[in-house]
This record gives C-alpha cells, sequence and structure tokens, in this order.
C-alpha cells in the first residue's frame, strides 16, 4: 500500500478490516510515538522492561475485535492524534496497576494532581514530537512518489530539496557540485518547497478534516514541533 493510497483513515480502515499490509504499514507507522512516550513515562524505573509488552498490547488493543480501531472516528476532537495517545496512556496505566499489585503497593507512592497532570502535559509533547515526524516522514515520501511519477525534472527538485534540509548544504554549493546556474536552482527550490507542502497538506488532512486555515494551522504547530 503506497503512502497516496494510504491516508490515515483509509488505513485504520483497512487494518479494522484485517488486511494484513495495512496492520504491518500500520504498525510501522505509529510505533515510533507509542514507543517514545512509554519510554519517557517509565526512564529509569522498573517499567522500562515492560515497554516491548505495553507497545505490543496497544497493537492488540488496536487490532482486536471489538477494539480501539472500531471505535475510532474521524470527526473526533484532536484527530487520530489525540484518540491513539488516551489508548497508549491507558495501556500505561493498566500495566502500572498490575505491577502494583503484584508487588501488593503503589509503584511511585501518591503523587500530587498538579504534579501528574504536568507529567502528563510534558509526555503528551514527546508522544506529539515523534508524532510530528512521523507524518512528516509520509510527506517526504508522498513527495518522492509525485516526483518519481511526474519525471526526472520532478526527481531533481526532489533531491535538490533532500540536500539542502537533510544534508544542510546551500544553494551555491549544490549548484557547483551539478555544474548548474545558481539562480535557475534558487526557482527550482522554491517549486520544490511548494511540491512538498502541497503534499504535507494533503497528508495531514487525512488526520484532520476541516478548512484550509485549519490545515496551514496544524502545518505550523507540525513545524514548531520539529523545530
Amino acid at each position: 500500500m503506497s503512502s497516496s493510497e494510504s491516508t490515515c483513515w483509509v488505513l485504520i480502515s483497512a487494518a479494522r478490516d484485517g488486511d494484513a499490509r495495512a496492520r504491518e504499514d500500520f504498525a510501522r507507522r505509529y510505533a515510533s510515538p507509542i514507543r517514545a512516550y512509554l519510554a519517557a513515562r517509565w526512564r529509569g524505573n522498573a517499567y522500562q522492561a515492560d515497554l516491548e509488552d505495553a507497545c505490543q498490547e496497544v497493537f492488540i488493543e488496536c487490532f482486536r475485535l471489538g477494539g480501539v480501531l472500531e471505535k475510532a472516528q474521524s470527526g473526533q476532537p484532536g484527530g487520530f492524534r489525540a484518540y491513539l495517545y488516551g489508548v497508549v496512556r491507558n495501556v500505561a496505566l493498566r500495566f502500572e496497576e498490575r505491577r502494583a499489585r503484584s508487588h501488593a503497593r503503589r509503584p511511585e507512592g501518591p503523587v500530587p494532581l498538579d504534579e501528574r497532570q504536568a507529567d502528563d502535559t510534558s509526555l503528551s509533547l514527546v508522544f506529539d514530537r515523534e508524532w510530528a515526524r512521523g507524518v512528516l516522514r509520509e510527506a517526504v515520501t508522498l513527495h518522492a512518489e509525485r516526483a518519481r511519477a511526474e519525471g526526472p525534472e520532478a526527481e531533481r527538485r526532489f533531491e535538490l530539496l533532500r540536500l539542502r534540509f537533510n544534508e544542510g548544504l546551500p544553494i551555491r554549493e549544490i549548484a557547483q557540485r551539478w555544474q548548474a546556474d545558481a539562480d535557475k536552482l534558487h526557482t527550482e527550490y522554491a517549486r520544490a518547497r511548494r511540491e512538498f507542502k502541497a503534499a504535507l497538506h494533503e497528508v495531514i488532512s487525512g488526520y484532520h478534516q476541516g478548512s484550509s486555515e485549519s490545515i496551514e494551522r496544524e502545518c505550523e504547530k507540525l513545524r514548531e514541533l520539529v523545530a
């Protein structure tokens, strides 16, 4: 399933219906924010040993008959990101309760409510950052697919954007490397950025239904998270 065929809710629907490849794609796409959240929540304590089991339990909860994917709805507040975050948090609490019962004591001792809320905020930020990186990777993949379909000039623009952002090369250095006119490359670079932005908007629109203005605000939030 290519990224152009697998927007968030198309992928969720296929995974919910038992499509094996969609479930593999779903797990690959969302494992990173799930694991980052659990690692941050359990850093430095005994729960760290449960991290991989907890990740697997999140996916079991998603894929089982009557599981969370069957209850997910595209119009819910916060979109799928907020929904999945709630699922991961609930699984983490379940593991903590199990371990607490097995030791016949609370694992961390009593925590004041305001401290717990502050901790939830920081953990949500960890999840959101990794989620944002995943969305950007989806946009890069979609941009690359479109460039390959369009032909060599579009692929060249994609490579120009990659060299500029991934390797941090200035346009003048890329021009020297390619033996190309720097002014022309600046024009191609501007077009490449517009093409990537279009891909990013399409990916985000798969998560957030709304106006172009709301999608643009979501793009800005993603950029701030990964800055």
